[in-house]
């Protein structure tokens, strides 16, 4: 059972790093047993090294530890986005950049995206970026966190294993 799958789970970094790459399958991870492929996380961009037109990596720490993330840049130029329409490839370069100049060191923010490996590591390659203004975020997203890991995560893992 893949409950979890293409859900967008949220995970603190401790947890996060924990993560097991399916070799077969580089779009899945799993946790406990259970397939994720997809995480939410909050925390502070602690580095940014932007490759302009390519990508932009960053490290997101939420107190636990840091998360890699990537967020590609290469909409206009890659092979990938070749047979869209390029209205549509265009608009999804347009937001990437919007993303990329939100994302600077020390800004706080929530990330979503796929779970994917680099290099045997795991990391977050982006869909989404938030910048979090509240102040109390962060605490909720931990405490979302450890109440979700206890009471669904566990459980649906309990159920797949």
């Amino acid at each position: 059972m893949d409950a979890l799958y293409n859900t967008h789970v949220k995970l603190l970094a401790f947890d996060f790093l924990k993560l097991t790459l399916h070799p077969m399958d580089p779009s899945s991870s799993s946790r406990k047993g259970a397939r994720l492929s997809r995480a939410e996380t909050l925390g502070f961009v602690v580095t940014r090294d932007l490759k302009p037109n390519k990508f932009l990596r960053f490290t997101i720490d939420d107190g636990t530890g840091c998360i890699p993330c990537i967020l590609w840049l290469n909409q206009l130029n890659s092979p990938y986005f070749s047979r869209r329409n390029p209205s549509d490839v265009r608009l999804i370069a347009d937001v990437a950049a919007k993303l990329a100049s939100e994302i600077q060191l020390g800004v706080f923010a929530r990330v979503r995206g796929r779970i994917t490996g680099y290099r045997g590591m795991v990391q977050i390659t982006v869909s989404d970026v938030v910048i979090e203004r509240d102040p109390n975020s962060q605490v909720l997203h931990w405490l979302d966190c450890i109440r979700l890991a206890r009471k669904c995560y566990d459980k649906l893992c309990k159920n797949t294993v």
